[in-house]
């Protein structure tokens, strides 16, 4: 069995997820298989399933104790560390032929996420992080933005499957947080728009309702970058719940604040 400090998990989750891009890529421009999962919103691909497969049989040859969460597979027991891996971070960009997608693989302890990566294997990106060890794209360190001012900050969002039923939170945020940023982009992926939060091009990233493959790479990308996260209720942030906020540290205060008085209008008191 491999190593399980954070440089030899990173090391890891850098060949799956190159691996799982891989299948991504070759089957992009191809004929694919594509299926609901209860919505129109909410769709799995043939590449996702063949991306999943790949990548829990890497890791199992690697770590048959770790237990795994996956987004189309569910739950795997083990008595180790738990892997949290999204195949395809972006399905619905995927299955419209839009090249922006991911695959997304953290590995988390009981002090939380050890090593993360978040791959585009349409331009060749490769996020990584290491607990204690910063972050890189591609071997460069990451940096998050040294934006202080709402006015100048350009955020991404992302809304999720049950907009429809329940608009109110995501929609409410974003027309209020849209008002005073420069700019507000929805690019489909959250794993690749907390990857960018750490890169420096996007200076925050504010989300509902996410899932802890969706933000288990991300976030630790932007810890280790210097940004900040955090929950939209202002509660420290934890990858099991997903009402998500990431920023540039100089901008974490004054975004926060404005997703207080936000939920504090919308009469949700934040939860202990």
């Amino acid at each position: 069995m491999e190593q399980e400090t954070p440089a030899a998990l990173r090391r890891i989750a850098e060949e799956a997820a190159r691996l799982g891009g891989r299948i991504l890529a070759e089957r992009f421009l191809g004929e694919r298989i594509i299926e609901l999962k209860g919505s129109t919103s909410n769709l799995v691909t043939d590449a996702d399933k063949a991306s999943e497969e790949a990548l829990l049989a890497f890791l199992r040859a690697r770590y048959p104790r770790h237990a795994i969460l996956a987004e189309e597979s569910g739950v795997s027991q083990g008595t180790g560390l738990r892997w949290l891996i999204d195949p395809l971070d972006g399905t619905t960009n995927y299955a419209h032929r839009v090249p922006h997608f991911c695959v997304s693989l953290a590995v988390e302890g009981p002090q939380g996420v050890l090593a993360g990566v978040v791959y585009d294997p349409m331009l060749d990106e490769l996020f990584s992080a290491a607990r204690g060890e910063g972050a890189t794209l591609n071997g460069r360190p990451l940096r998050a933005s040294e934006t202080t001012e709402m006015e100048r900050a350009l955020l991404c969002t992302g809304f999720p499957y049950d907009v429809r039923e329940r608009p109110e939170g995501p929609v409410g945020l974003f027309s209020r947080i849209v008002r005073r940023a420069q700019g507000i982009r929805r690019t489909g992926s959250a794993a690749l728009d907390l990857a960018y939060v750490a890169a420096g091009r996007f200076d925050g990233f504010f989300e509902f309702g996410l899932k802890p493959w969706d933000i288990g790479a991300g976030s630790l990308l932007v810890q280790e970058a210097g940004g900040r996260m955090a929950q939209i209720d202002g509660l420290p942030f934890d990858v099991m719940r997903g009402d998500v906020l990431a920023s540039a540290p100089g901008l974490a205060v004054e975004l926060q604040e404005e997703c207080l008085l936000f939920l504090q209008e919308l009469g949700r008191v934040p939860r202990a």
